[in-house]
């Protein structure tokens, strides 16, 4: 884990993702000045956050967004809205325990053991407590 990637704005792991490998995290330069990421300038939600002048989406109501990414996929709405209930020191102490115990974020390309979920609750809960 690099911690010091934190959270991105969306509510992903930045201090977990093995996708790229260059990566400096959504947080470099206040999430504005983002050159060196290839999803940058399309990602909705980065762009949400900016115009709402947010540190991030778990500072808005993650739970009930369906913008960008959040439209399908439950992963990031849950990280943010578990940062929004418990705090990001909370959500990367639990995803550091969880990587600890063999809990996988990126198993296959960006798919990993917290994908593989339907309900925004019982992902929070996994997160919270590292097992189903």
């Amino acid at each position: 884990m690099k911690r010091e990637l934190g959270i991105a704005r969306c509510g992903l792991a930045c201090c977990l993702c093995s996708e790229n490998v260059t990566c400096k995290g959504c947080k470099r330069d206040g999430f504005k000045e983002l050159s060196w990421c290839k999803d940058a300038e399309w990602c909705e939600v980065r762009r949400c956050g900016i115009d709402k002048d947010l540190n991030g989406c778990y500072e808005c109501q993650p739970a009930e967004c369906r913008k960008g990414l959040y439209a399908e996929k439950i992963k990031a709405r849950a990280f943010a809205e578990f940062a929004r209930r418990y705090g990001v020191d909370a959500l990367l102490d639990c995803l550091e325990r969880n990587e600890a115990a063999g809990i996988v974020y990126h198993r296959e390309g960006i798919m990993g053991d917290y994908d593989d979920f339907d309900d925004l609750e019982e992902l929070i809960s996994f997160i919270r407590t590292g097992s189903r």
